[in-house]
Parts: C-alpha cells; sequence; structure tokens
C-alpha cells in the first residue's frame, strides 16, 4: 500500500489550521489503497496556532508537527518540511486552503499512474486583480530570462515522488527557489489547472519585502541575464555619452561665441548616470547577497520541538541532524 505525506507549512493560521487538517483527511478517506499522514511545519507562530496543532495531533496519530525555534521565512521552513517526511510521495499544501485541497486526489491518481511529479497551476485567480496581474508579469518575465523552462503560475503545490525528494535532497540548497529547482532536475512534470479562491479566514502573511525576495530569488537563482544586460547596458551608455561629448565639443568650435551648454543638460546627465549605477550596484548587490547566502551553509531551519513522534524517515533524520541543532524529545 502507497503512503502519501502532506506537508503544510504555517505561521499564525490559527483560523485555518482545523480547516486544512480536516479537509486533508476528508480528501484521502475518499482514495482506495492509500494511507496518509499529515507534518505540519509551524514558523513559530505568535497565537494559537500551535496550541492547536498540539490537540489535533493529540487526537490523531497521523498528524505530527514541527515547531520552529524562530520564524525562518516562508522559503527555507516549508523546504524543511519537504525534506522530514517519510511518505512514498509528499503533497505541499498551504494552511491558508487557497489551494484547493479536493486537487490532491487527482495528484495521486496521475502519480498512481506514473508520474514522478504532479503539480497545481494556477492560470486564474480570484484575488485581486491589480495584484494579479502584477504577478503574472513576473512569471513571464523570469520564465523569459531563465536558463531554464520554468512552469508560470506555479506557487509549489503539487505531489512529488520519494526520488524527486532525494534528489533535491542531494542538491542541499541552504535558501532553495524550490519552483526553479522542480524545472532543474528535468523530470517531466504533469500539470493541472485551477482557479484561486480568495482567502476565507485570516490575513496574508506575504509582504512587500517576502514577495520581493523571491522574485529576486527567482532570478538570481536561474539567469545570469541581468547581469548580461548591465554590462551591455553600461557599454553603450558609455558610447551614448561619447557621442554627446563629440557632438558638444563639435558646436561649441563651431559656434564658439553663440554656443553655451548650461547646467541643465549637467545635471540631467549627473542624476541620470548616477540612478544607473545605483541600480546596477543594487542588480549586482542582489547576486553577491545569493553568494554569501550559499557561501554560509547554515541549516534550513532550527528546530524547538517535535509533536508526535518522528516525522521523517531514518534517512532523512540523519541528513536533518547533520544540518540542525539537537532535536528535543517527542511531546
Amino acid at each position: 500500500m502507497k503512503h502519501v505525506t502532506v506537508v503544510t507549512p504555517c505561521f499564525n493560521e490559527e483560523e485555518n489550521i482545523e480547516a486544512v487538517y480536516n479537509e486533508a483527511r476528508r480528501v484521502f478517506s475518499t482514495i482506495p489503497g492509500v494511507t496518509y499522514d499529515h507534518l505540519f511545519i509551524d514558523n513559530a507562530s505568535t497565537d494559537a496556532t500551535v496550541s492547536k496543532l498540539r490537540s489535533i495531533a493529540a487526537t490523531d496519530p497521523a498528524v505530527s508537527v514541527i515547531v520552529n525555534a524562530r520564524n525562518f521565512g516562508h522559503i527555507r521552513s516549508p523546504m524543511y518540511g519537504l525534506m522530514q517526511a517519510k511518505g512514498d510521495a509528499v503533497i505541499l499544501l498551504v494552511a491558508d486552503l487557497q489551494d484547493p485541497p479536493d486537487l490532491m486526489r487527482d495528484f495521486v491518481e496521475k502519480w498512481l499512474a506514473g508520474a514522478p511529479i504532479v503539480i497545481g497551476v494556477k492560470p486564474e485567480s480570484k484575488e485581486s486583480a491589480l495584484f494579479f496581474a502584477l504577478r503574472r508579469m513576473y512569471y513571464r518575465l523570469v520564465t523569459r530570462i531563465a536558463n531554464v523552462k520554468l512552469i508560470q503560475n506555479f506557487t509549489g503545490f503539487g505531489l512529488y515522488d520519494r526520488k524527486i525528494i532525494e534528489i533535491l535532497r542531494k542538491i542541499d540548497d541552504p535558501y532553495p527557489y524550490f519552483r526553479g529547482l522542480i524545472c532543474e532536475i528535468g523530470f517531466d512534470v504533469v500539470q493541472l489547472p485551477y482557479v484561486q479562491p480568495r482567502r476565507k479566514r485570516g490575513i496574508s502573511k506575504n509582504n512587500f519585502y517576502t514577495l520581493y525576495d523571491i522574485a529576486m530569488l527567482g532570478i538570481t537563482s536561474h539567469s545570469k541575464v541581468p547581469l548580461r544586460l548591465a554590462a551591455i547596458g553600461g557599454f553603450f551608455l558609455s558610447g551614448v555619452s561619447l557621442c554627446l561629448s563629440l557632438i558638444y565639443l563639435v558646436l561649441k568650435l563651431m559656434y564658439w561665441n553663440s554656443f553655451t551648454m548650461g547646467s541643465a543638460p549637467m545635471l540631467i546627465g549627473l542624476f541620470f548616470f548616477s540612478s544607473v549605477q545605483l541600480f546596477f550596484i543594487g542588480l549586482l548587490g542582489e547576486y553577491v547577497g545569493a553568494i554569501l547566502t550559499y557561501a554560509q551553509r547554515r541549516p534550513l531551519v532550527i528546530e524547538r520541538e517535535r509533536i508526535n513522534g518522528i516525522a521523517a524517515s531514518d534517512d532523512a533524520s540523519s541528513a536533518a541532524a547533520e544540518k540542525s541543532d539537537s532535536i528535543a524529545p517527542a511531546a
């Protein structure tokens, strides 16, 4: 009998945590021949999320919980949860129910038919039209400049076979762009479209910084095009500056007494080239920051405790032990 682990990252989701648990339980009760367990990885929530998870885990042995020592962010924590899953396949399901749990049934069906990766893509969304349009523009941009074929409108929601998880473990990226890694490894991906619903309870934990962080991570992890454009742009602008300088020199020599350059062109040129330099320096800084993060090789997360036993397989636990501090005894 096949076994699937559902991994749900959460942070301050006290209004949704019971609903997502009940939905996963309902869906898997309708899938014959497949067992499941549900692993929640909490990013040091400050509300009642952890206490509710304790209550759920106390009544259902299929539920286990990892509580992080602090908030390690929306990139590292989900990846660590995937690495700790013990199933023959792993499903990443967010806690806010904006990814439809019923689609997990189709994921499992495609997986049992032989697909190693089955994902959900959201070509439509009931969220803010402006926000969704900006998101689509980003997906199109990063898809065009990436050195691998990325999947548009894909946020990580999907099923991943055990062999995919083991490949990701070997990559051992301390700050992974998960959506890009799935495309990087090269396996065939089955895509199932869905319409993203509005969040019914609670508020999104994403803000401008978190969205900017993942956007820049996608670019710096999978494309050198911005650096090449900076080099080409610098060369082009230096040529334009040289041409303008020659034109001003010729005009001054021809009309020595009547031609005056004035201060406006100098000020405009100064501010323009200064802003271009700052932009290119900032872009270079993003790549340097990515290199620094990779060179530091810090663990994805540090655990505070695990609830309901050890969720990971023996191999996963050994790998995690090398990357994190000692694990507290199970509650």
